[in-house]
């Protein structure tokens, strides 16, 4: 990588994370705090205000991303988090739940996640284009693990009014990044843009389509059993989870770093990606077999993040190489829009199936979606490293 890929990398990658962080750190705290808000015993009003971002994610993703084609990447993504920041200032200022769940639904359309992705694709030189990915989908498993360990300690400190408020001056400060650090990109010169039929038409397309949408529903299921196991079957209070969580993640950095350098110096794409999705699902045949211990969970949730981080950083960099070049805005947009209903189809069915069947039934369930999504894979075609001018 040049100096200038490497430098593009870190900034979108910086404010990429200072977003997602904002999201992140409301989770851990969010359900303690709502009961002091009118409404806030509703427990279905408390879990819209959760997820109402992601709502308006799926539904403005595509949108977006096709704006950041017709004017540019920069404008779009500075609009989406001033979107942000509107939402963090009336989330922070809620006399009620229901003001409360119009804060996270103004937070959600500031839909930024494909005009990211897609001027990291315009920086960046399709050889290295792997690693730059890598440094931004990194940033989603390491700003969680930060959100466990902080947020708590944040709430305690300046309450939730201050948490929205500080998510507001993150994204503030993203923008700051963005216009100094970032160079802006020339827009597509292709004559015509192909339509978005042609991006939904694109079978390899649909078919990472499907990846990034069964990696989340996993991803978001999982979640919904884990921490209850790691209290009940590995004796680990709530407030101590982020010493399972922090090491998994990092350690997984560690191993994921070199084989996403193998899948691009040696050509070896279409190995690791298929044996990334093969630990997912052995990941959830350990889950099943033992999940009942510390020791048992603390290595899947190792070997879960390999595999997540790995996947994270070459899924996107595979769309942006399969899309047609005048789209690629448009084919990360129903990329990341499949990435939001995937969590919220995992959340919603991880809790009926742990509700019904049983912590087992989510894994053998998830363990059987990971293995569908290996065999479709299979029948992908890979691009091939192309020489480095």
């Amino acid at each position: 990588m040049s100096r200038e890929e490497r430098r593009v990398g870190a900034a979108l990658a910086s404010i990429f994370g200072l977003r997602m962080l904002g999201l992140f750190l409301i989770l851990p705290v969010f359900a303690a705090y709502a009961p002091n808000l009118p409404g806030g015993g509703d427990l279905r009003l408390v879990g819209l205000a959760m997820g109402a971002y992601g709502l308006t994610q799926a539904l403005l993703l595509i949108p977006f991303g096709m704006a950041s084609d017709r004017w540019g990447r920069k404008p779009v993504i500075v609009a989406g988090l001033l979107l942000f920041v509107l939402g963090s200032v009336i989330a922070a200022w809620a006399p009620d739940m229901h003001w409360m769940i119009v804060g996270r639904v103004v937070q959600g359309a500031g839909a930024i996640s494909a005009a990211v992705t897609a001027l990291a694709a315009d920086l960046t030189r399709e050889a290295h284009r792997t690693k730059v990915m890598a440094m931004i989908g990194s940033t989603i498993g390491l700003v969680f693990a930060l959100s466990l360990v902080g947020a708590p300690l944040l709430y305690g400190w300046i309450g939730m009014g201050g948490l929205f408020l500080l998510t507001g001056g993150l994204a503030l400060l993203a923008i700051l990044m963005l216009v100094t650090k970032v160079p802006t990109p020339p827009l597509p010169s292709a004559p015509v843009r192909p339509p978005l039929r042609e991006v939904l038409g694109n079978g390899e397309l649909l078919k990472l389509d499907l990846g990034i949408g069964a990696l989340h529903m996993i991803q978001m299921a999982m979640f919904v059993v884990l921490p209850r196991a790691l209290v009940e079957h590995g004796g680990l209070a709530m407030p101590a989870h982020w010493q399972v969580y922090l090491p998994a993640v990092l350690a997984s950095f560690l191993i994921m770093v070199p084989a996403i350098i193998i899948a691009e110096k040696r050509d070896k794409m279409r190995p690791i990606f298929l044996a990334a999705i093969a630990l997912v699902v052995v990941v959830q045949l350990g889950l099943y077999l033992f999940g009942a211990s510390l020791a048992g969970l603390a290595a899947c949730l190792l070997f879960f993040f390999v595999a997540f981080n790995i996947l994270e950083a070459t899924l996107p960099s595979l769309v942006s190489r399969a899309a047609p070049p005048a789209a690629k805005g448009a084919a990360l947009g129903v990329y990341n829009t499949t990435q939001a209903v995937g969590l919220f189809l995992g959340g919603a069915l991880g809790g009926w199936l742990a509700q019904h069947w049983g912590d087992s039934a989510v894994f053998a369930v998830c363990g059987g979606l990971a293995l569908l999504w290996l065999l479709v894979a299979a029948t992908m075609r890979f691009p091939r490293r192309r020489a480095v001018a």
